[in-house]
């Protein structure tokens, strides 16, 4: 005689007050939400001998068919119950934060309504400001990111009796599965946490700084967006603007060996419009980082002596031809190359742009014997570019220890004399006499000289080579010999250069 389904709309009503007939009233006591029940209310349990004109006769039992969908009291308070919360939870939700979630909305009886998984992304907005159902912005208070809830809210903390569009119903309860995914507020600075500090540090990277370090980016709710992966390092300035303004400050202060991590709100990240398909709107950004180094553009080399003998006299000088025992490796502890390796010591002439200006500085005014570590900064070492084996700007760490030094010649010699040299040279150099030397009499002379102390060749392995050079350059025109007019020591011909200039 009345079917609520015809009308398209569910019957409300307050049970017990007497504003339903009295079998209705004693019928709903006791209903569970989605419980079904058949009532048999005899007449004077409803309409009596009156009936209702035109629709229930005097007398009638009246048959009913019911489903109950929703049930609260005016006493009601907001229901939730956690399904799951993280183990660390360093802050939670308060009025004037901005929060994003996802949820599943659904009636008392489990009819959905809407969720934000079908829209694939998140409901985003502020909390305690209104924009909210009251119900919501009560239920999320308290809650830690990634913390799972759900939350019944009675229809007077939610669209009471207006109900909401065609979707939500006058008078309904709403029933929310909430996702927490992130949250912050507008006044929040960078968080960082330390997560392992080297026990020594000897100093703290500053705005200007140059940092290599590793990184892995994530949401708050662990959702990975950037990694190690990309299989090298992140480099750049800190303070310059070069990044995001919250990993600009979130790197100050770190220590080499370092591993941090620095967490990001989305207004010292990337705002509201996120970045790529990766990070959305609103996020808030987690960087654990592992700092490998980090240099400034007018860092020297720095030296420190392990070991230094005692009465040490002479030490090495540029042009000095060293032989020395090296490891190197990254301020990491990563092993990069070692002359262990090898069955020799290095070898070098120090100032003749044979190694990197850094090692060459830190072989300087060594003794033999002498241990040291030498750190190298990149525009010193191998540059943005890096090496073979060495990454861009990488800073290196050696470990040299000086077996053995020759004293050097100065710039453009082979050969020079500890004094003067004979007056008649050319007359002592032509050992038998017939007025031309050929290259085994010069090799013999100059020879003599070294033994006699009169003289010294430029140090290297293979002295051959030196004089032989030397013979070459004396023989001017390159028929295997020398004459007296071709002979010239090196001091004169750069005397004759000057006078040629002036």
């Amino acid at each position: 005689f009345a079917p609520s389904y015809d009308r398209g709309a569910t019957v409300a009503g307050v049970v017990g007050v007497g504003r339903l007939i009295t079998g209705m009233d004693r019928g709903l006591q006791g209903m569970c939400v989605n419980e079904r029940r058949h009532l048999i209310v005899p007449p004077h349990l409803g309409y009596g001998s009156i009936g209702v004109a035109g629709l229930i006769p005097p007398d009638a039992t009246l048959y009913f068919d019911v489903i109950m969908l929703d049930i609260w009291n005016k006493n009601d308070k907001l229901q939730i119950t956690t399904l799951s919360k993280p183990e660390r939870c360093n802050r939670t939700v308060e009025n004037s934060d901005f929060v994003r979630y996802h949820y599943n909305g659904t009636l008392l009886d489990g009819t959905p309504f809407d969720s934000s998984y079908s829209k694939e992304s998140t409901y985003d907005t502020y909390v305690g400001t209104g924009w909210l159902i009251k119900g919501m912005e009560q239920g999320l208070l308290g809650m830690c990111a990634g913390e799972k809830r759900s939350i019944i809210i009675p229809p007077f903390l939610a669209y009471g009796e207006k109900g909401y569009g065609t979707v939500i119903p006058p008078q309904a309860s709403l029933v929310f599965s909430v996702l927490l995914v992130d949250f912050h507020n507008p006044k929040d600075g960078v968080s960082l946490e330390h997560l392992e500090v080297p026990a020594s540090c000897r100093r703290r990277a500053v705005t200007g700084d140059f940092v290599r370090y590793h990184y892995n980016g994530t949401l708050m709710d662990g959702t990975l967006f950037d990694s190690y992966s990309r299989n090298h390092t992140y480099d750049t300035y800190i303070g310059k603007g070069y990044i995001i303004p919250g990993m600009d400050r979130g790197l100050q202060g770190v220590c080499v060996g370092e591993r941090r991590r620095v967490v990001v709100p989305p207004h010292l990240a990337y705002g509201e419009n996120g970045a790529g398909d990766k990070i959305p709107g609103s996020a808030v950004l987690v960087f654990d980082v592992h700092i490998i180094d980090f240099h400034n553009p007018a860092d020297p080399v720095e030296i420190e002596t392990v070991h230094r003998p005692e009465g040490c006299n002479v030490t090495t000088r540029n042009r000095d031809f060293v032989r020395y025992h090296y490891n190197c490796s990254l301020l990491d502890g990563t092993k990069l190359f070692s002359s262990h390796d090898y069955e020799a010591p290095q070898e070098v002439t120090l100032g003749a742009n044979k190694v990197i200006e850094g090692l060459n500085s830190g072989l300087l005014d060594m003794c033999v014997g002498e241990r040291r570590v030498v750190i190298v900064p990149p525009h010193l070492g191998h540059g943005e570019s890096g090496a073979r084996g060495v990454p861009g700007s990488a800073v290196l760490r050696f470990e040299v220890e000086l077996v053995s030094m020759e004293e050097g010649v100065p710039e453009g010699y082979l050969f020079i004399w500890h004094g003067d040299p004979p007056a008649n040279l050319y007359e002592e150099m032509d050992l038998n006499k017939d007025g031309e030397i050929p290259p085994d009499e010069f090799s013999t002379f100059i020879k003599t000289q070294v033994a006699e102390g009169k003289g010294r060749l430029m140090p290297s392995s293979d002295p051959e080579k030196v004089i032989a050079d030397m013979f070459r350059n004396q023989d001017r025109n390159q028929d295997g010999k020398i004459t007296a007019e071709e002979l010239k020591l090196k001091s004169d011909e750069d005397q004759e250069k000057i006078h040629e200039e002036l």
